[in-house]
């Protein structure tokens, strides 16, 4: 299965392997469990510290575990990890070989506390590009506390079981057999829901921490520029993350990064932390601020409880998808309703769905799902599409997709368990009309995160943080970049710019303080 320059790949990997490991296969007699068998002896014949079983009892078939010989240290696989989930395989391979875990001491610490038992099962998609962080995540927790017991499933060999527990979206995280979160998902954010004293520990914490120069909230491409460039200024940098890397954690191609030629989301967000943490930065991440307060230090609160205080403060908490905000939407969300069609789309196959939005992601989103189910449907609310010309013509060569235009959403319909159906109203005849379907993407672009300063800073109509030239808001010391603002054109490029100027205005902004200080104090004695 694998070519030459795979293996050879994949041995010197494999030269990292400490402790003697055992792949132990659960077979049945199908064309995946012959492929898997085949996979699994390819992986063996590269190492002699790996050998192969085929008398495993699992009752997914087929499935392998990966075993350290006399311990009770193990990872599952359910289905062939190949794809984008090959990496987490390579990863599994090594860990539970001894190699060591790439966590923060403290993390590790903190795993191997968790007291009682946990089985995790995660539902995945070989295309899906934000399950290789969810699966990796808790294999390195099994590994590092075996009473965490895990099992990644490919949905697409196990489609029984998806449909009867009505998954369509991935990843999708059950816990000892009740649902748990979907997404993309680190360690510390697992660690933040099943640690119930987490939160309080880490409020704590922070509470206990200086009082920064320059504290940036946010993580993403401008939050990861403006902790750069204040680092190298010398000053005290701290950076408080819901997660690091932002939106572009779930941004599949970027191909319009100056100076990269092509890389996807989850490395640039990789390579954007790396460069931080080269610098003497003080980074806080599953962290969300709720709270800014005015003052001559300004405080930062979060939701856990903390509160940080900082001479200046940017802000650079991004944008999330926007919803359209139906009937239904919520309701019907990972049960039919998804956002990310390179993540969920192959949970449609052979299936009817429709993507709402014709901008540039929703047209992507129809070229790429037609390829996959039976039906698009493209609902767009204006008169015409406002994708580029080279999309549009792509997506009207398509003889699978329908484009509906002048068309306003107003309910998703479903069974009470999963999407059956999208209503629409025809906005030249005023007519109601309705379309039978398994799946509704969501493609109608992004909304700021700046709904918790709504009442302490200047907003505009959209939601968006006001700035200036230099990205200062309306309050003295406190700067804001990237896609939070008004500033026009919603671009990785763009907020790693903004991110720089905001971090060089908070500088300026913290040079001029003494001095202007020192100017009043002279001029009441004079006075």
């Amino acid at each position: 299965m694998l070519d030459a320059t795979l293996k050879k790949q994949l041995q010197a990997y494999l030269e990292k392997v400490v402790q003697p490991i055992e792949l132990v296969a659960s077979l049945d007699d199908s064309p995946k469990a012959r492929e898997m068998d085949e996979l699994l002896r390819e992986i063996a014949a590269l190492s002699d510290k790996i050998t192969v079983r085929n008398d495993g009892n699992n009752a997914r078939k087929p499935s392998f575990s990966i075993k350290r010989v006399g311990t009770d240290i193990g990872v599952d696989f359910a289905g062939i990890p190949l794809g984008h989930e090959f990496s987490s395989l390579v990863l599994a391979l090594l860990q539970v070989g001894g190699h060591p875990i790439k966590l923060d001491e403290a993390v590790i610490e903190q795993i191997k506390n968790l007291e009682g038992d946990y089985v995790f099962e995660t539902f995945i998609s070989l295309s899906c590009h934000n399950c290789p962080e969810v699966v990796q995540a808790l294999n390195s927790m099994s590994v590092i506390n075996p009473r965490i017991k895990v099992v990644a499933i490919d949905g697409g060999v196990f489609k029984s079981e998806v449909e009867a527990r009505q998954i369509m979206a991935v990843p999708m995280m059950f816990l000892n057999g009740q649902h748990f979160g979907q997404g993309r998902t680190s360690v510390e954010e697992i660690l933040s829901k099943i640690d119930t004293g987490a939160g309080a520990r880490k409020a704590a914490e922070l509470n206990k921490k200086d009082p920064f120069d320059v504290l940036i909230v946010g993580g993403g491409p401008a939050g990861a520029a403006a902790a750069i460039y204040a680092a190298r200024k010398g000053i005290r940098t701290g950076v408080l993350s819901d997660r690091f890397g932002g939106q572009v954690l779930d941004t599949l191609a970027i191909e319009n990064f100056v100076s990269m030629k092509e890389t996807d989301g989850p490395k640039f967000a990789v390579a954007l932390e790396e460069h931080v943490k080269h610098y003497d930065v003080d980074i806080m991440n599953t962290q969300r601020a709720s709270k800014l307060v005015e003052g001559k230090l300004i405080e930062v609160h979060t939701e856990t409880g903390a509160v940080l205080k900082s001479k200046s403060v940017i802000i650079a908490t991004g944008a999330r998808w926007r919803e359209i905000n139906v009937p239904g939407e919520r309701e019907y969300r990972n049960h039919g309703v998804a956002y990310c069609p390179h993540c969920d789309g192959p949970l449609f196959k052979g299936k009817r769905v429709a993507v709402i939005g014709g901008g540039n992601s929703g047209v992507e989103a129809a070229i790429d799902l037609a390829g996959i189910v039976k039906e698009v449907t493209l609902i767009e609310f204006g008169a015409e599409l406002r994708a580029d010309a080279v999309l549009q013509r792509k997506l009207y060569s398509l003889k699978n997709v329908t484009v509906i235009k002048s068309a306003q959403t107003t309910e998703i319909h479903g069974d009470g368990k999963i999407v059956n159906g999208l209503s629409y109203k025809d906005r030249n005849s005023g007519e109601l009309k309705k379309i039978d379907l398994e799946g509704v993407f969501v493609q109608i672009g992004l909304v700021p995160n700046a709904e918790w300063l709504k009442g302490t800073m200047d907003l505009s109509a959209h939601g968006e943080i006001e700035v200036d030239a230099k990205g200062q808001t309306s309050i003295p010391g406190v700067f804001a970049a990237g896609d939070v603002t008004t500033v026009p054109f919603k671009q990785i490029v763009i907020a790693v710019g903004e991110g720089a100027k905001a971090s060089l205005a908070a500088f300026d902004y913290l040079m001029r303080q003494p001095v202007e200080e020192e100017a009043l104090t002279a001029e009441a004695k004079a006075a």
